[in-house]
């Protein structure tokens, strides 16, 4: 695939794997992105999976056409990339391994070496020249982990941003961007959102007219969107108003009180309504959903006087996370003792810039005319906030 003159892609796709970082479901696969840039000197960026080692030296070959690499150059050290260097090494034993200090400590970790002799230390600001191209090198750390740099090529505008920009789902399945770059993004890079927010300042000073991420598509068009949608997800903003109700229930009495709040919020006019069941959903698009919008209510049962298992995993996710600058409301069961909002709030209380509603919803076993009214106060009060 041409990306610019002298640009190639030749990453791979991956429909082996269920799971990726052994915790996120892919039913579309994921694509491990790799790519060429061919000038007196050739630069490799970045390498795929170790189980694809042999269909990526065989695309690297087709699109060398007889060259040799000069460099690989390895902006992110996960094994989902660098799983296939010591494979380059060994068919390209001239070529100089280029990183930061932080990649090749990692290397040592991995490998056992730095491959001292064929490496090239970077940092902030340091330039690589290929003939024509001249490629500078942008410290990215922790988008996700702390070696990360991004590449710049000044000569075809085009940035490569390790894992930042990337999503789920390999290059021969369409589907939609947002939705699995969102999932992606809050799943793995969340917590990190200073980070991001200092490496999107460095991007905005660039003349960028085409992104290369180490998955999910190449973004040639309407970058004012992939960098909008990064600057409100690393800086914790509200992307699309309305209300996830997140659950979890045991008999169905918990499930019937949130499906009467969604159709109450529904028929009061709320811009949107999410509901979601812990216990059978997945639970990474859960966290997408309630990062994506301003009001979550928690809704589930007392369990061994404490919260619902499904639950309680769910708000750690978001603990994990760095869920941070939202509405959360309660709602809570229990047959003779209801304590789950108390042991819900004890985690919330640990999130940054959290705003609580007043009412909440407690109801002993089944729902009665004074949970049914508590429910109706608190659809009231979700519906004020749009």
């Amino acid at each position: 695939m041409k990306i610019a003159d002298g640009v190639l892609y030749v990453g791979v796709n991956d429909h082996q794997l269920d799971l990726f970082e052994g915790q996120y479901i892919v039913p579309n696969g994921m694509a491990y992105n790799s790519y060429v840039i061919k000038d007196e000197k050739i630069a490799v960026m970045d390498g795929v999976d170790g189980n694809f080692v042999d269909e990526w030296l065989a695309n690297l070959e087709a699109a060398l056409d007889g060259r040799t690499p000069d460099y690989l150059i390895v902006q992110h050290m996960e094994p989902d990339h660098s799983g296939s260097i010591l494979a380059f090494v060994e068919h390209y034993p001239e070529a100089t391994i280029v990183g930061s200090v932080g990649a090749f400590n990692m290397m040592q970790n991995y490998f056992g070496t730095k491959f001292e002799g064929h490496n090239l230390i970077v940092k902030e600001g340091n330039t690589l020249s290929l003939g024509t191209r001249e490629l500078t090198f942008i410290m990215a750390p922790n988008v996700h982990w702390p070696e990360v740099i991004f590449t710049y090529d000044a000569a075809d505008k085009v940035l490569f941003t390790a894992d930042a920009f990337g999503k789920f789902g390999a290059l021969d399945v369409d589907e939609d961007w947002d939705c699995e770059a969102r999932r992606y993004y809050f799943g793995i890079v969340g917590k990190f959102g200073k980070n991001v927010q200092a490496a999107l300042k460095k991007v905005a000073t660039l003349d960028v007219e085409v992104i290369c991420p180490l998955h999910g598509p190449i973004l040639s068009e309407n970058l004012e969107h992939y960098l909008g949608q990064y600057q409100t997800w690393s800086s914790y903003g509200v992307e699309t108003k309305g209300v996830v109700i997140a659950y979890s229930s045991v008999y169905g009495h918990t499930k019937e009180a949130v499906e009467l709040l969604a159709a109450k919020l529904e028929e009061k006019g709320c811009p949107r309504v999410v509901v979601t069941d812990l216990a059978r959903d997945d639970q990474a698009e859960a966290v997408e959903d309630a990062f994506r919008h301003g009001v979550l209510v928690l809704a589930t049962t007392t369990y061994c006087g404490g919260i619902f298992p499904a639950m309680d995993q769910f708000i750690h996710h978001l603990l994990d996370h760095d869920f941070q600058k939202r509405t959360i409301a309660f709602v809570e069961n229990g047959s003779w003792a209801p304590a789950a909002t108390k042991g819900m709030k004890a985690l919330t209380d640990r999130m940054k810039e959290i705003t609580y509603c007043e009412h909440g919803v407690s109801i002993k076993g089944a729902l009665n005319d004074d949970s049914r009214a508590q429910i109706d106060a608190l659809a009231e009060e979700l519906v004020a906030k749009f």
